[in-house]
């Protein structure tokens, strides 16, 4: 007789209590939340999204409550200095006087790092460490909202041209290739440029502009994901089942094709939500972005532009070096992120 005896289990004989209480079921969503958290870089990405969206969004709250800094207070300075003034008069009495005075210094701009101010203030008189947390503001949701216009333009052209297909398909796709092969940044700088030269146009409406212009040259490789997966999914049973029930082909599209595209839309936007980041930290450097006095990291590296002097990148690396580095990590977790998800949700790719 063998040793070892292998017995079957009749599934039939429990009940659907013993079995949950016997047998695990995870779903599809925490399968691929497994997936994702078991990968390093993941974690790491999503720490560092974290700590930027707190930093940026309840760390302004935080500074006002505490200290009542505001993104655009200039802040005056005094310190003592070492340098002592002596003076030796004769007095009515005829008798002689020495005067000694420490002399007080008042910065207006360049103030050094203290514990009023972690980062010093810049060459205006701002609060670097509080301008760093309004620049991070303004460079998230500029991120966020051309990510959710690029994918909703992408989403509504991509799925006409791949459920209709045919000459529908061959114009919005002809539509697409031309929007692709512009060159994206040196667009947006001739129409930032232009836009700042109109003075019919408010400084502070600039942005808008410039949300409008990415949006407007990004929504492409949305439509062409989007197109790709429903030309894929058109063809399933469960497509060929709703044909038969005779609803209609906006809710074929957008009921059942769509959703099934979520995975890829997800991976692409938090991909893309890096290099929109770049773009608005470019043009903010370019002075072609968010206008003075309002807060970007773009901006504030532009401080040590070198052809406006060598001093400040020289002397002043408490001024450009934060910014950078915020825009290093904000990039990098969103990439981070968006690799984990690709990885979480295409259970083929090897970790």
């Amino acid at each position: 007789m063998d040793e070892h005896k292998q017995e079957s289990i009749d599934l039939t004989e429990f009940s659907d209590a013993d079995l949950e209480q016997h047998f695990r079921v995870i779903s599809p969503g925490r399968m691929v939340a497994k997936r994702f958290f078991k990968s390093k870089l993941s974690i790491v990405g999503l720490a560092m999204i974290i700590f930027v969206f707190l930093f940026s969004f309840v760390g302004p709250m935080v500074v006002k409550a505490t200290w009542g800094y505001g993104e655009t207070q200039v802040f005056k300075v005094e310190r003592e200095t070492d340098m002592v003034t002596v003076a030796k008069f004769k007095a009515a009495d005829g008798k002689d006087y020495h005067y000694y005075d420490r002399s007080k210094t008042t910065i207006l701009f360049k103030a050094p790092i203290s514990a009023d101010h972690w980062l010093g203030t810049d060459t205006s008189g701002f609060d670097i460490f509080i301008r760093l947390m309004h620049g991070g503001r303004i460079s998230l949701i500029i991120s966020f909202i051309v990510i959710f216009l690029e994918t909703l333009i992408g989403v509504v052209l991509g799925g006409v041209a791949g459920y209709f297909g045919k000459w529908v398909d061959q114009l919005i796709m002809r539509i697409v290739d031309i929007f692709a092969c512009l060159p994206t940044l040196p667009i947006l700088l001739i129409l930032s440029a232009t836009i700042s030269s109109i003075e019919a146009i408010p400084a502070e409406h600039r942005i808008y502009y410039l949300m409008g212009f990415i949006t407007l040259l990004g929504w492409t490789g949305v439509a062409r994901i989007v197109r790709g997966q429903i030309l894929m999914l058109r063809e399933q049973e469960y497509m060929l089942a709703a044909e038969t029930t005779g609803i209609s082909a906006f809710h074929k599209i957008f009921r059942h094709l769509i959703p099934n595209t979520m995975p890829q839309l997800i991976v692409s936007a938090t991909l893309g939500l890096g290099g929109i980041i770049l773009y608005e930290s470019t043009l903010s450097y370019l002075s072609l972005g968010v206008p003075f006095p309002r807060a970007a990291w773009g901006s504030m590296i532009a401080l040590a532009d070198p052809s406006k002097g060598q001093e400040i990148l020289a002397y002043y690396p408490n001024m450009w070096v934060p910014a950078g580095i915020l825009i290093v990590v904000t990039v990098l977790g969103f990439s981070f992120i968006g690799d984990g998800l690709r990885d979480a949700f295409d259970p083929r790719m090897k970790r």
